[in-house]
């Protein structure tokens, strides 16, 4: 398996990658990562929160991004180099969640790729936006 390379990507180019979120995927997160953050994994604590009940991890979602830059565009042989985040709203078990990425910016002489990362709910609300640097396979 192989992405594409810059010289097959242009300026526009989007990919994406849905996923609904579940309960045992945000305890399966937080076993791996060590955040167990009662926000996140516990009922009692969280509906006392603003958020009123749990809520997904944000580098859960964000994740959702590396899987499209790494599986659809540019594909498998990414190397992902930077990333910049806002979370806008929270995600909650049972969100279907739509990672999206379009190119905006290519630096050919380097190698490097800018695309917009944009996370959004079932209802099309933005749960997550930013900006990725990716090198994309030779």
């Amino acid at each position: 398996m192989k992405g594409k390379t810059i010289s097959e990507i242009k300026l526009g180019d989007k990919a994406f990658f849905e996923k609904t979120i579940s309960e045992t995927d945000v305890y399966m997160y937080a076993g791996i990562t060590g955040d167990l953050n009662p926000a996140h994994i516990n009922e009692e604590y969280a509906k006392d929160t603003m958020f009123k009940g749990r809520i997904a991890h944000g580098m859960l979602t964000a994740g959702l991004v590396s899987a499209v830059l790494g599986m659809r565009l540019p594909g498998p042989g990414t190397i992902y180099l930077k990333q910049e985040l806002k979370f806008t709203a929270p995600v909650r078990m049972g969100d279907t969640i739509k990672a999206e990425v379009e190119v905006s910016e290519m630096i050919t002489e380097k190698n490097r790729i800018i695309l917009r990362t944009t996370c959004t709910n079932q209802n099309g609300d933005i749960v997550l936006d930013g900006m990725a640097t990716v090198m994309p396979p030779r």
